[in-house]
């Protein structure tokens, strides 16, 4: 089973690229956080899981969702990471998750795909963008022949800053950054709802057609980059900046 998490659609692509090759069925894992859902899942092929980097680990809120759902009979779980530079020491932490679950770890892959967090990032020009998915695709094709024999995927080494990265820059960045305080919408809102509808964590009301970010937002980017109309910014961090989704 293919189970991805995705906020511009980077994960969504690898996944449904992955999902052909192996001829295996895809489960979007934001459907199951929005819903609350944590009822088991059932697979007799392995786990692959193709996640986004959060400041170089998976984001919190699904190895939360992760650590809450019961997976079987097959618990081998492959972990592909798109990042826009490094996944720094998530290796670590990833195998920490498998022992707690009882999965059979068989590594993590990381591939680049274009950078997407444009709260604190440019996001890649439409060509430049294309370039970089072009580039992702043998990365991509070697997590297929990985998978078919049942191989793991290559151990990383990780360097002592890739251990600051995952550790304490991701505690300061969780601490610190993942806040919804700096969305707001301008009068290019038309209160369509869309930044509510792909919102994984339900964090986005509509008052008076304008849309409101509670407290339990995870960066995904989502609502800023899906917005129809461009009206969503975040503070003075993304003005001017291009928006990007993947092209699927």
């Amino acid at each position: 089973m293919i189970l991805y998490f995705t906020g511009t659609g980077n994960s969504l692509y690898i996944a449904k690229k992955l999902s052909a090759a192996l001829q295996d069925e895809l489960l979007c894992i934001n459907e199951r956080i929005k819903k609350k859902d944590y009822s088991p899942i059932e697979s007799h092929k392995p786990l692959v899981f193709v996640l986004p980097t959060y400041a170089w680990r998976i984001p919190k809120v699904v190895e939360q969702w992760i650590e809450q759902t019961e997976f079987s009979p097959n618990t081998d779980a492959y972990f592909v990471m798109n990042c826009g530079s490094d996944i720094g020491n998530a290796e670590k932490y990833l195998l920490s998750l498998c022992q707690k679950k009882m999965f059979s770890f068989k590594g993590v892959k990381e591939i680049i795909m274009p950078e997407n967090y444009i709260a604190l990032y440019d996001a890649p020009e439409a060509a430049e963008a294309k370039l970089i998915i072009n580039h992702a695709e043998p990365g991509i094709q070697d997590c297929v022949e990985t998978i078919l024999h049942n191989s793991s995927f290559q151990k990383l080494t990780p360097s002592a800053a890739d251990r600051i990265k995952s550790s304490f820059i991701n505690h300061t960045f969780y601490r610190f950054v993942v806040k919804a305080d700096k969305f707001n919408a301008n009068d290019k809102c038309i209160g369509c709802g869309k930044c509510k509808a792909v919102c994984p964590l339900n964090n986005i009301e509509l008052k008076d057609n304008k849309p409101v970010w509670g407290k339990k937002c995870t960066h995904c980017m989502a609502c800023i980059c899906k917005c129809p109309v461009e009206a969503i910014e975040y503070g003075k961090n993304s003005a001017g900046k291009p928006r990007y989704q993947c092209p699927l």
